[in-house]
């Protein structure tokens, strides 16, 4: 397994970006157990998706930050494919 350390600040805001989430899908939860109308539920759920795409974008921003440019430096040019799959992955 590949690990990065990342750096306390970007700890620190991801972190607080999926408890928000957390709290978000737990809200959902409450609303379909509350029987609430279904568009109101489906706004939820784009708020949702749209946080967890925001997470991703901060994720993929300190890999390219950190772990990309560490690999290149160092010669390794195969990195360049993760990178390039991950992009698919997210587009």
């Amino acid at each position: 397994m590949k690990s990065m350390p990342r750096s306390p600040e970007v700890k620190r805001k991801l972190d607080a970006r999926i408890n928000r989430v957390t709290g978000q899908l737990n809200g959902i939860r409450t609303m379909i157990d509350d029987d609430r109308y279904c568009g109101d539920v489906l706004v939820q759920l784009a708020a949702v998706e749209s946080a967890v795409k925001s997470i991703s974008r901060e994720v993929m921003r300190d890999h390219l930050e950190t772990c990309v440019t560490e690999r290149i430096r160092r010669g390794d040019d195969e990195v360049v494919d993760e990178v390039m799959q991950l992009f698919k992955k997210f587009m």
